[in-house]
């Protein structure tokens, strides 16, 4: 409901040109936004302004404004800094948010005389190393665990003497032991000195090292040191070899990019480059509105990543430019907090771009198991066909769900797609591809009225017995488009004296539309029920676009080999079962040619000079 808003000139007049931060509340005084500003005053004023120029979700935000408060800084980065424990402390409902909002695991390797590698979420300049973060602690977990099988470091927190008793660990190889003095510390810190440089991407030199030093122990005649520090190089280089090398030596970078899905949910993913290789890369969940741009994605990611990051690295390369008004500030602020120089970069070209475009495929393929899997949750399932069936009215829980999609390129090979959905898992072998057969030209809404009326017909006349597939009936039929495609697809339904409830679904802003009825519905972005019809509808798009690609390709070969006099269909199917392709027929030689079936060299020659 929107908020009628008071008079706040008075208010805004009085406002200073400060740094600070602003909060958002609306009617119940619940903080609905929060924001940093330069100046307090022409940030806060810019809300209140003409709405012509706002994007539909700031326009949404304003329009819930009932009070807001402001908390005066004395720099921009202190503003930021503030911002972003504010945000974490009231999970504003406007704010873009980390799904996780805890502080992220690093790997520590402590500063003591017998340093350990652990996992902690505290950071403290206590002169100990720390990498990361990590997503979750399993896996800075598994990553200390494969460090400990190639540097066996010891695991123990006791203080270390010479006189303790030998643990389970020596004998399982997992440390080597400066407890009992089995190891000098010499010895020792070379091994956390690999773990460093491996943390750090420097794998190469680790490798060298130990090269040179199963060398001096070989030409000492110490062979079973050698051969210890043989195995040691085995498992290094093995390890290494999984790592990417993709850009020059010595290039050390974080690599940022993003995915939205259709409904809100994002993500966010870093990959971290180190001296040239791509040693990890992490998925980050966020919380997204709908018309949320990816510069503000990224701009909010940044902020509350590196605020508790170990490591700002020297260059951060971004998919998205950050908004005009973050950029300036976020990039003071980074610099502040490394205490050195901080290249904030937009790759246009080269290899640097192509870098981020890799890290954006992990982004956007992330995303999509992420969904998978929060849609293969039974339970989930049955609450999203609550939510769905409590949204739209329906007499029923939507247990089976069809939906149907359109592909065509201007008019050209048009097809549609029917996917069967039950119990909120796609049913594969309900699946129907549709090719249109009344229709000419680009006629989305009559080629959706074609497919509903032939599909529920099939329906209506199909014998139970024989065809009992076509006979069940779903409990929603979704339709991908607007009102435009809905009408279609109704008419269609009536005409055939069919009455199943449907719906449409828009994808600009994920409108759920029913007929008769012309206020649209916004599920909420976090429900469960749009996650499900935006999977749904997903998949009929993709099923649909397959088929109208495979039809476009066997369009494309027809239409080339069916104007070669003396080329029928037999040989025609017997030319591209012997090439595979007109792309492999027009490579093939005439005499290559003369060799299949049907095909004589005076025929050969003539396809070689029509292709």
């Amino acid at each position: 409901m929107t908020t009628t808003q008071p008079d706040f000139s008075s208010r805004l007049s009085a406002l200073a040109t400060a740094p600070g931060v602003y909060l958002m509340k609306d009617a119940d005084g619940v903080i609905i936004y929060v924001g940093k500003a330069q100046s307090l005053r022409n940030r806060v004023r810019s809300y209140f302004q003409s709405r012509r120029g706002m994007d539909p979700k700031t326009r949404h935000l304003v329009s819930h404004i009932a009070d807001f408060e402001v908390i005066r800084t004395d720099t921009d980065s202190e503003a930021l800094i503030l911002e972003n424990e504010l945000i974490k402390k009231y999970q504003p409902k406007y704010n873009v948010l980390l799904k996780d909002g805890k502080t992220f695991p690093h790997i520590r390797i402590t500063n003591e005389e017998w340093p350990r590698v652990v996992s902690t979420r505290r950071i403290v300049k206590d002169g100990s190393h720390y990498f990361g973060p990590y997503t979750s602690a399993s896996r800075a977990y598994d990553t200390i665990n494969l460090l400990n099988r190639l540097f066996p470091y010891r695991k123990c927190d006791l203080k270390i003497t010479g006189n303790e008793k030998v643990c389970l660990y020596y004998h399982m190889k997992q440390c080597t032991a400066p407890c009992i003095g089995a190891v000098d510390r010499e010895t020792y810190m070379k091994a956390i000195d690999g773990t460093r440089l491996f943390l750090e991407g420097r794998g190469d030199e680790i490798v060298a090292t130990l090269e040179d030093e199963m060398d001096q122990a070989s030409e000492a005649w110490n062979f079973e040191r050698a051969a210890q520090l043989r195995d040691q190089l085995s498992s290094v280089r093995h390890v290494l070899e999984r790592q990417k090398i993709v850009s020059n030596p010595g290039t050390n970078a974080d690599i940022i990019a993003v995915a939205q899905g259709a409904g809100g949910d994002a993500g966010v993913q870093v990959g971290f480059l180190r001296n040239g290789k791509i040693i990890g890369s992490e998925f980050f969940r966020m919380e997204a509105a709908i018309d949320d741009r990816p510069g503000e994605i990224v701009s909010s990611f940044v902020t509350q990543f590196y605020s508790t990051a170990a490591l700002i690295p020297s260059l951060i390369l971004l998919q998205h430019k950050l908004p005009g008004d973050d950029a300036e500030l976020v990039h003071k602020w980074l610099q502040e907090r490394r205490e050195g120089a901080v290249d904030l970069r937009v790759p246009q070209r080269g290899q640097k771009r192509q870098l981020v475009a890799m890290i954006a495929e992990s982004a956007a393929e992330n995303l999509e198991q992420a969904r998978l899997k929060f849609l293969s949750d039974e339970q989930k399932m049955t609450a999203a066909m609550t939510e769905l069936a409590e949204a739209l009215d329906l007499p029923r829980l939507p247990r089976r769900i069809e939906c149907y999609d359109i592909s065509n390129l201007q008019g050209t090979n048009p097809v549609a797609s029917m996917v069967v959905f039950e119990d909120g898992k796609p049913a594969r072998k309900e699946y129907r591809r549709f090719t249109i057969k009344t229709i000419t030209g680009a006629n989305d809404f009559a080629m959706m009225a074609e497919v509903i009326g032939r599909r529920f017909r099939r329906a209506v006349q199909a014998d139970e017995e024989a065809d009992g597939k076509w006979t069940r009936l779903p409990d929603l039929v979704i339709v991908d488009g607007g009102k435009g495609q809905l009408n279609a697809a109704l008419g269609a339904l009536q005409e055939v004296g069919m009455d199943v409830p449907i719906s449409s679904l828009a994808k600009e802003q994920e409108e759920l539309f029913l007929p008769g009825n012309p206020v649209s519905i916004l599920l909420p972005r976090d429900s469960q029920a749009l996650f499900l019809v935006q999977r749904i509808r997903d998949e009929a798009h993709r099923f649909a676009v397959t088929f109208h690609r495979t039809r476009r390709s066997k369009s494309a070969i027809a239409s080339q080999l069916d104007q070669i006099p003396g080329v029928g269909p037999k040989r025609k199917k017997a030319l591209i079962r012997t090439f595979g392709s007109v792309k492999g027929i027009r490579e093939a030689s005439a005499e290559e040619l003369a060799t299949v079936d049907g095909i004589n060299l005076q025929l050969a020659e003539t396809i070689k000079a029509s292709l």
